[in-house]
């Protein structure tokens, strides 16, 4: 639907915004609508021309909420009305998707719908866990201090994405060097020595057969290998997509060698943080599970924490549904008690999440140590075969050669 920019009177004041609707006729009918006077009307031409191509329009980081976040904190702080506060942020956004979004629920609002509703249309922009703490702003009264929550929280579970990105990016591109390190050396560098090898008229070591027989496979079907390499690249992208494929890919993720333990805890950190945000604001325990479930971005343990949630459902405590379901050391669940016998939660659980938080940070920090005894013993391995198989034959060669030569 086309956008429009406007400038109006309204209320003895001037008024600028953005409107998506079919036509400029259209326009001014919800400009009339809102007792607004319109006085210029300008469409907001597409990027890409006159088609406006949406699967193309960037969803909004989490940069841009973030921003969104913190600025209306700002003007909630300052009395601002929820409606203005939306106008006035219409202007200065640039993500495409948030402006729209954002006329949407200032018309939403301004048709008496609650804030909290109206951002409920948007769930790819904002969560469950979003949209429940604006609710409990409202039913309070204090809708800038839920914003300050949100702000703050979504900032420290960037930080917690960053975190587990690192932790995989690092051993990714050794595996991804290792195999192109390996892909190279048998198609280019061995095959040169094939030559010179079949000179000798000798038998040669098993080591050396067994690398000019692995060099010979790779040069003869290389197109084959590398199609079947982006084939089972795509396939894998492609499974792990599904819902069945994203629990067993989210689960194998927390048993990777060395880095699944710091996903486990980065995982279990966001769980905490959103948690604490949840109970901070006073939402019931099994509310705040069902939006914390969303928050982990993590299928196998939402899975779990959906059994939290039935067996809290059944009567048991947090603590114990928390027990039941493995997720938590024994040092965090003692907390979790303590919480619940104190009324504390929402600080226990902050409590949990930094204590994670600073695990992550540890094990992220000697994460370099922990592969780089790895990658030497690989490539250490490399130059084994490759002396014993290559080297090792021109040796025996050129020792052949200095006999003749004195004889």
């Amino acid at each position: 639907m086309p956008a429009f920019r406007f400038t109006g009177r309204g209320d003895g004041k001037l008024i600028e915004g953005v409107i998506n609707a079919p036509n400029a006729d259209a326009v001014v009918e919800q400009l009339f609508n809102r007792r607004i006077e319109p006085l210029e009307i300008h469409e907001i031409k597409s990027s890409s021309g006159d088609i406006d191509l949406e699967f193309l329009v960037e969803w909004p980081t989490d940069d841009d909420r973030i921003l969104f976040a913190r600025q209306m904190y700002t003007l909630t702080k300052s009395g601002v009305s929820l409606i203005r506060s939306f106008q006035g942020l219409v202007e200065s956004t640039h993500n495409k998707r948030l402006r729209q979004s954002m006329v949407r629920i200032i018309e939403d609002l301004q048709a008496g719908k609650e804030l909290s509703a109206a951002l409920a249309d948007h769930p790819r922009i904002f969560d469950r866990l979003f949209v429940r703490i604006v609710r409990m702003g409202e039913e309070t009264g204090r809708m800038d201090e839920s914003f300050k929550q949100l702000y703050q929280y979504m900032e420290v579970d960037k930080n917690t994405r960053r975190q587990i990105k690192s932790a995989l990016r690092y051993p990714t591109f050794v595996i991804i060097a290792i195999v192109v390190a390996m892909f190279i050396v048998n198609y280019f560098v061995i095959p040169s020595f094939t030559g010179m090898f079949s000179k000798m008229g000798a038998d040669l070591p098993a080591a050396t057969r067994m690398l000019l027989a692995t060099s010979a496979f790779v040069k003869q079907y290389a197109t084959y290998i590398v199609v079947s390499l982006f084939v089972g690249v795509y396939s894998f992208l492609s499974y792990i997509r599904t819902t069945d494929g994203r629990l067993w890919w989210d689960r194998m993720r927390l048993k990777l060698p060395i880095v699944g333990s710091i996903i486990n805890r980065a995982t279990l950190a966001r769980y905490s943080r959103a948690f604490a945000m949840g109970a901070k604001a006073g939402l019931p325990v099994l509310q705040t599970l069902a939006a914390v479930e969303e928050a982990v971005d993590n299928a196998f343990m939402a899975s779990r924490i959906a059994g939290m949630r039935e067996g809290i459902e059944r009567g048991e405590s947090l603590t114990q549904a928390a027990y039941n379901s493995g997720l938590f050391t024994p040092l965090v669940l003692q907390m979790m008690s303590v919480g619940e016998e104190t009324g504390g939660m929402d600080e226990m659980m902050a409590e949990v999440a930094e204590f994670y938080e600073r695990e992550v940070e540890y094990e992220v920090k000697g994460l370099s140590s922990a592969i780089e005894p790895i990658l030497l013993t690989v490539i250490g391995a490399m130059v084994l075969v490759l002396a014993l198989g290559i080297f090792m034959p021109m040796w025996d060669m050129s020792s052949a050669a200095m006999g003749k030569a004195k004889h």
